[in-house]
Order: structure tokens, then sequence, then C-alpha cells
């Protein structure tokens, strides 16, 4: 027996270059009422808790335990963590739901990129034999991504420049300097601060909860190769294959949000995604416009969930990465109700 699982409500932080005044908590609180009150539900209604974030980016161990203080946690509450993106703590409550243990599910992830050097945290994601001695950064990564497209003929630098004007809605494709050539500084990412939160719930709950349920119709993610040696760079297999078990190719989307936070990323997404001119990708910018480490993945899920919700979309593609040069790959197909 399978339960048709939705996303019924999405809120999201003002991401911001920095919230230095506020802890994870007070970032996260206004976040999680927003989200509950979109559907009248109080914490006692809900049914499983997961998050996502990570203490590297926090500088201390077991630091999720904190922002339960955000949820409340009295009475005891069933409570679930993942150290990484919020998207995965969303397939952790959606497999919960799936199995008739829970009808809804409060799923939230922050992150403060802020206090630390971002660059240099990101090196612990890497092999720590062979990579991490050498401190590649996440930007000098991504650079030799970006190089090896160019290289192979799939993109130059001006159209990097117009990806990255289209996400944050410029009006010229002004470049930048460089930061690791290729990449310019309109190719990378902001650093800044941010939480979002998503609410699922089954069935005939969902129905009851919004008014266009945002009906998860797949969900699938891979892993590639650690080794950044053994991979092709120009591609992401592991994303096709998440998009192909997530059924993402049976009938055409109108929309994706795509989690690719340096603009040679977006190339390689849609080439493995096999998106067309026709689709509207990252209407919201994306995370070239806004980029909070551990929640953005889920912020591409809320986002596309939010244009279902709105009537702006009727088939959804989001996808979430974790880890260098797209290495971890999460892909959502959210559909509505006919109309």
């Amino acid at each position: 027996m399978t339960r048709e699982i939705a996303v019924v409500a999405f809120a999201q932080t003002d991401h911001r270059q920095s919230m230095a005044e506020l802890s994870e908590v007070e970032m996260l609180m206004p976040v999680l009422h927003e989200v509950l009150g979109r559907t009248g539900l109080k914490t006692a209604d809900i049914d499983f808790t997961c998050s996502g974030s990570s203490d590297y980016l926090a500088g201390r161990a077991f630091s999720f335990t904190l922002a339960l203080d955000g949820v409340g946690a009295w009475p005891p509450i069933s409570e679930s963590h993942v150290e990484m993106d919020g998207a995965w703590a969303l397939y952790e409550a959606w497999v919960k739901l799936r199995t008739g243990d829970a009808d809804t599910a409060l799923v939230y992830s922050y992150g403060k990129s802020t206090p630390g050097p971002l660059r240099d945290v990101l090196t612990r994601q890497l092999d720590p034999y062979y990579m991490a001695p050498l401190w590649p950064d996440s930007v000098a990564l991504a650079a030799l991504q970006a190089q090896a497209l160019i290289d192979a003929g799939d993109i130059d630098e001006p159209a990097l420049a117009a990806v990255g004007a289209r996400s944050r809605g410029a009006g010229s494709a002004g470049q930048g300097y460089y930061v690791v050539r290729p990449l310019r500084t309109g190719d990378c990412p902001p650093v800044g601060d941010g939480a979002a939160a998503v609410i699922l719930a089954a069935g005939e709950r969902a129905r009851e909860l919004c008014e266009r349920p945002a009906w998860i119709r797949g969900i699938d993610h891979r892993i590639e190769a650690h080794a950044l040696g053994v991979r092709d760079l120009t591609d992401s297999p592991s994303t096709r294959l998440a998009a192909q078990k997530a059924g993402v190719f049976e009938r055409p989307v109108d929309t994706a949000e795509l989690h690719a936070p340096f603009t040679s990323q977006e190339v390689v997404l849609r080439k493995a995604l096999k998106l067309g001119d026709d689709v509207r990708v990252n209407p919201s910018g994306g995370a070239l416009a806004a980029n909070p480490v551990m929640a953005a993945g889920l912020v591409r899920i809320g986002e596309a969930a939010a244009r279902i919700h709105r009537g702006e979309s009727d088939r959804a593609l989001a996808h979430a990465t974790s880890g260098p040069c797209l290495q971890q790959n999460l892909v959502v197909v959210l559909e509505g109700d006919p109309r």
C-alpha cells in the first residue's frame, strides 16, 4: 500500500549576508512560526520532525540539539537529524510518512556561513587522504569543473555570465573580477545566513491543510565517486539516474528549481536533466541569488512547491546537491491536482 505525500507549506528567512546578531534558534524561530501558521497547525500536531544542518558551520558538536529549542522538545517529540542539506531531511521525513508511522512532518534546515571561512570549512567534505591535505577550496574545484566545460566546448565565459545575470535579475551580464579563473564573482554564490522549513502531510490530511498540495510523485538521490579524478566533471550521471528513478522523464515539467551554486553547474544539470528552453529554470533566482549552506537545497523544493500552491506550476522538478562539483544529488518531482 502506498500513501500520497505532499508539501503543504513552505517558509524561509530573508536571506542576508550576515545574521551575526542572531543565534541559530533566533534565526529559525520566525520561520517555524510562519510555516506552522500557514497550515494552522501547532507543534503538538506534528507527528515527526526532521532537521538538516552542519556542526562544522556552527563550530560545535551536536549543535542541532540547541536548535530544538526553537521547535519545543517538551512534551517529548519524535525527532531526527541529518548532517546534510535539509532536502535529505525531507527525504527521511517522506520515508517516515510512507510507512504510515506519521501523517504530518515538519522539516527544517539552517546554516550560518559567515562565522568562519566557508571555502576552508567545505574542504572537510573531501577525501581525507589525498584531496583534503591539499586544501583545494570549493571555488577552486568549481573552477576546474567550469574549465572542463569550456574545454569541451559546452559553454564559454560570456554564456556563464548570462546565467548569473538571469538568476540575479540583473539588467546586464556584468562578469566582475576573477575569483578563480574562469569563474568571476558573478559566477559564484553569495555567502550568507538563512533557514527554511516545510510541512509534509499524507493523503486527505494534505488536502485539509492546503488548497492545492504539491504532491511528491517521485524522489531519489544518488552519489558520484568520491575521488574527483575518476569523474567526468562535464556530466552528472547521478543526477540523471536520480531523475530517472524519480520519474522526471515520464512527462515534461514546466518548472525546474536547480541547486546550482555556480553558473557552470547549471549547465551540467540542464544537460543531465534534459531541460529545454520551454522549462522555467530557477524563477526564484536559485542558489546564485541566495545560498544558505545546508538550507539551499530544501529551499529549491520549497520554491517549486510554492509555485504549485499558487497555481503557477502544474509539474515541477526540484534538485538539491551536496559536496564538491555536484557529488551528491537529490531530485524530486512535484505535481498539483488537475485544475
